[in-house]
C-alpha cells in the first residue's frame, strides 16, 4: 500500500498520472504505477511530443513507415499508446464497477483519456467527427477523448456524450467556463439517454487548470505580496463549490437517479511551478471526494514520499467557503476573468504548437528512413 492507495480508499480522490510512453508500455513501468495505486492516465500533445523527441521507442513504427501522412501515422501511433495503456489499467476500470454496484462510488475509474488534435479547438464539427473516429479506433470501454473548453468545444461535449462516448473536458481555467462544461455534460446524457444508450456506463471528467492560474496572477502582484500562491487553490474550493452545487440540482439528480455517473472534476496542471513554494501545493491542498489529480511523474513520486492530505482545503464546507472567498480580496485592477480567458487562449496556442513539433518530429524520421 502507497499513500495513492490512501488517496483514494480514505479521501475519495483518484490519482492519475499526466503522461504516457511507449516504453513505459513495454518495460512494464506502466503496470508498476498502477500497482503503486495510479488510477488512470493523461495525455496531451505536449507529452506526446516529449516522448517522441526523447525516445527511440517510436523508432521502430517511425522508420520504413510506408505513410507519407505524418498527422495519419502520429494519430495510429497514439491511439496504439493509449489502446495498451487502457489495457493495463482495465483491471482497477473493472474493479470500479463493483465500487458503483455497491455504492459506494457514484463512477467508474481507470480511464485513459487521448486528446483530439489542438487544431480543432475551434472547430465544433471537426472535434466531434475526430472524437467518433478516435473512440473507434482505440475501441476500449475506459478511453476517454479529450475535448478542450473552448466555445466551440462546448457544444462538441454534449454531441459527443451524446453519442455514449466517455469525455475529458480540458483546458477549463474560469468557473464561468466550468459552469458551462456542467451544462454541457448534464445536456450531453440527456441526449445519451434520447439516443438509446445506457447513461450508466458513460463517463467523463472536468480537467480544471490550476497552477497556470497562480503563474499568471502572480505576475501582477507585487513581490512579497501575501496573496501570491493563493488564487489557484482558492478557484479550486470555489470550482469544488460549483460542482458541489450543480450535482444536487434537480436536472443532475434525475440522471443520477438513473444510474448516471458523477462528471467529476479533475485537477491538471498540479506541479509546482515556483520552486519557493510548497512542492505539494496543487496536491495536498485540494484533496477532495469524487475528484481526480492528474499529476507529472515528479509530483506523484513527491506524493508517494511525503504527501499529507490531512492539510486538504476541500475537507469541510467551511474550509471550502472560507477559502474561495479569498478570490474577492485580489486587487480590483486584476480581473480573473481575463486572466484566464488569456490562459485558454494560451493553452490552446501551447498545444497546437506542440502538436506541429510532433508532427514534424514524425516526418523528420520518415524522411530520414527513406
Amino acid at each position: 500500500m502507497t499513500k495513492l492507495h490512501t488517496l483514494y480508499s480514505e479521501y475519495g480522490q483518484s490519482p492519475w498520472i499526466d503522461n504516457i510512453r511507449r516504453d513505459w508500455l513495454n518495460d512494464g513501468t506502466l503496470q508498476s504505477l498502477v500497482d503503486q495505486g495510479v488510477r488512470g492516465v493523461t495525455s496531451n500533445p505536449s507529452i506526446f511530443a516529449k516522448a517522441f523527441a526523447t525516445s527511440s521507442a517510436y523508432d521502430q513504427f517511425l522508420i520504413g513507415a510506408n505513410v507519407s501522412d505524418a498527422e495519419a501515422l502520429f494519430e495510429s501511433l497514439a491511439a496504439n499508446d493509449v489502446r495498451d495503456a487502457c489495457d493495463v489499467l482495465s483491471a482497477v476500470h473493472e474493479a470500479s464497477r463493483d465500487d458503483v454496484a455497491n455504492g459506494t462510488r457514484r463512477y467508474l475509474d481507470g480511464f485513459v483519456s487521448l486528446e483530439v488534435s489542438p487544431r480543432l479547438a475551434r472547430d465544433t464539427q471537426g472535434t466531434i467527427a475526430a472524437a467518433k473516429r478516435l473512440a473507434v479506433d482505440v475501441g476500449r470501454q475506459n478511453l476517454m477523448i479529450k475535448i478542450p473548453a473552448t466555445k466551440e468545444g462546448l457544444p462538441a461535449v454534449t454531441e459527443v456524450l451524446g453519442a455514449g462516448i466517455n469525455v475529458n473536458v480540458t483546458l477549463i481555467f474560469s468557473l464561468e467556463r466550468y459552469d458551462e462544461v456542467l451544462t454541457a455534460w448534464m445536456a450531453g446524457l440527456e441526449l445519451a439517454r434520447q439516443n438509446g444508450h445506457d447513461i450508466r456506463e458513460i463517463a467523463s471528467v472536468a480537467s480544471f487548470f490550476v497552477s497556470r492560474v497562480d503563474a499568471a496572477v502572480d505576475a501582477l502582484l507585487e513581490p512579497g505580496d501575501p496573496r501570491r500562491g493563493t488564487t489557484a487553490n482558492a478557484q479550486v474550493c470555489a470550482a469544488y463549490e460549483l460542482y458541489l452545487y450543480r450535482i444536487s440540482s434537480d436536472r443532475a439528480v434525475d440522471l443520477l437517479e438513473g444510474g448516471a455517473q458523477v462528471q467529476r472534476p479533475l485537477w491538471a496542471s498540479t506541479s509546482t511551478k515556483n520552486p519557493t513554494y510548497h512542492d505539494l501545493l496543487y496536491v495536498d491542498w485540494i484533496v477532495g471526494d469524487e475528484t481526480v489529480n492528474t499529476m507529472p511523474d515528479a509530483t506523484l513520486e513527491g506524493v508517494i514520499d511525503h504527501g499529507d492530505f490531512s492539510r486538504s482545503l476541500l475537507l469541510s464546507v467551511e474550509s471550502i467557503a472560507a477559502e474561495a472567498n479569498k478570490l474577492k480580496a485580489l486587487p480590483h485592477e486584476i480581473s480573473l476573468r481575463a486572466v484566464t480567458d488569456q490562459l485558454e487562449t494560451n493553452g490552446v496556442d501551447s498545444f497546437v504548437t506542440s502538436y506541429e513539433e510532433v508532427l514534424a518530429t514524425v516526418r523528420e524520421k520518415i524522411e530520414s528512413s527513406r
